[in-house]
């Protein structure tokens, strides 16, 4: 499954890996040793301490087969669930098409959380649709496994939580017994729960408040400010309105992007001071609130716009070379930037046309098989499968919705989950392959002997 990082000769990295993979060790630091840092890399601290004992700051190969030896076992269970009498061939056949034709085995390569997030809704699919074809000791695994991918970045707590309420409902139309459905469903309630638990608790002894997100860029400031909205505010309102943000009025050009806003070296953000950061941290809520009270059918249609682009947009692009990954090497992991330099990535020399083209026609092919199969069996589907389908279709919608419209449109976002359609289209065709057997088999009865 880790095919891009061994072609790579190293794990991809992105941006964010850097921070990642800095942050676990700080945040150690301030656990066991109470030395506490200033900047903690601004992203899930959860899941860079959970790496921390995976690479020491010396190799991120371990956390590569982690993703890898989860994510495969995750599959596992699920074909399995739905297959048990093809589990092995169909395992191999699936894990092997899915890892050559679809982004899962990029994702699975790269030092980020994103592929927990599928890893999160495949679990939450066993725990509610297939709790009986798992045994004790692996309802354990993956409830843990649930519990360090919903903890591990705020956007698989966002959906997870949309996803309970939704799954009520399929169970209820499903029939189910009030007594068993709430039973599942209050499963993965309290693995929400203890995992914004974690959160706050993290937060509060890192800064000294609670808090879901820590000190996060201000995302939401940096989106509506680059849609259009946020901008007209301030040039209309900024004599009235007491922001600090009013102070950088000359700098917000009008062909502004929230990556420009953010990251642009010596930009508003960058090239704010720390406690510049968080007095905009402060005003983001009520500036934010502001302009959608201000402009809200222009907002509104923009957000739609940015949904439906990001639904669409799924390419591998974005994994090559980045003077801010060879920057943080020294910070993240001594010693190692010269190995980097000499992987494909820093050459710009990544498979990322192949495989955008062939995860293209994987997905025409998957969408084919699972509209075809659906409109001629509709009535014979499994409920685990129903389940299954429901899940993948609406993180597919949602997660465009949330990572489009909340924070910016970017392949990344909708390409780590898009390789759940392939992987239910799989699953389609067995089940059907599993009826037909069904159907077309003849009982072995004995020979009368008058025959």
């Amino acid at each position: 499954m880790a095919w891009p990082a061994l072609y790579n000769r190293y794990p991809v990295l992105y941006p964010d890996s850097i921070s990642y993979l800095e942050g676990g060790r700080l945040v150690a630091r301030a656990l066991f040793l109470h030395e506490f840092s200033t900047n903690y890399g601004g992203r899930s601290l959860i899941y860079g301490l959970g790496i921390l004992p995976m690479h020491w700051n010396i190799t991120p190969w371990p956390v590569a087969a982690l993703h890898a030896l989860l994510t495969a076992y995750l599959i596992w269970l699920v074909v399995r669930s739905i297959a048990p009498r093809r589990t092995v061939l169909s395992y191999l056949a699936l894990l092997i098409s899915l890892s050559l034709f679809t982004s899962v085995g990029w994702f699975v390569s790269l030092i980020m959380p994103d592929i927990l997030g599928p890893v999160l809704y495949l679990s939450i699919y066993l725990i509610v649709f297939a709790g009986e074809t798992i045994s004790p000791r692996e309802r354990l695994a993956v409830l843990l496994i649930a519990w360090w991918a919903v903890a591990s970045h705020i956007t698989h707590l966002i959906l997870a939580s949309g996803l309970c309420a939704l799954l009520v409902v399929v169970l209820v139309l499903q029939h189910v017994p009030f007594r068993i459905w709430l039973r599942v469903i209050s499963k993965v309630g309290v693995i929400i729960l203890l995992a914004a638990a974690a959160h706050l608790a993290l937060h509060t002894y890192l800064y000294g408040r609670p808090s879901l997100t820590g000190r996060r860029p201000a995302f939401l400031m940096a989106r509506v400010i680059a849609d259009g909205p946020g901008r007209w505010y301030l040039q209309a309102h900024c004599g009235e309105a007491k922001l600090v943000l009013c102070d950088h009025l000359h700098a917000i050009r009008n062909d502004i992007s929230a990556d420009d806003f953010l990251w642009e070296e010596g930009g508003i953000w960058q090239g704010a001071s720390p406690a510049t950061q968080e007095q905009l941290r402060a005003e983001e809520t009520r500036f934010v609130l502001a302009t959608l009270r201000t402009y809200p059918r222009a907002e509104l249609a923009i957000a739609a716009s940015n949904f439906w682009q990001q639904l669409r947009t799924f390419a591998l692009w974005g994994y090559g070379p980045d003077p801010w990954i060879s920057e943080g090497f020294d910070r993240a992991l001594p010693g190692a930037r010269s190995r980097y330099l000499q992987t494909q990535q820093a050459q710009g020399a990544l498979p990322a046309e192949f495989s955008t083209t062939a995860q293209n026609w994987m997905l025409m092919t998957a969408l084919t098989l699972i509209g075809t199969l659906s409109a001629f069996r509709w009535r014979h589907l499994s409920p685990r499968l129903v389940g299954l389908t429901v899940i993948i279709v609406s993180i597919a919608i949602a997660n465009a919705f949330v990572t489009g419209v909340f924070s910016m449109v970017e392949d990344r976002f909708q390409s780590r989950v898009i390789w759940l359609l392939p992987l239910l289209a799989w699953l389609f065709v067995l089940e059907w392959l599993d009826y037909r057997h069904d159907c077309f088999s003849v009982p072995n009865f004995p020979k009368s002997p008058h025959a």
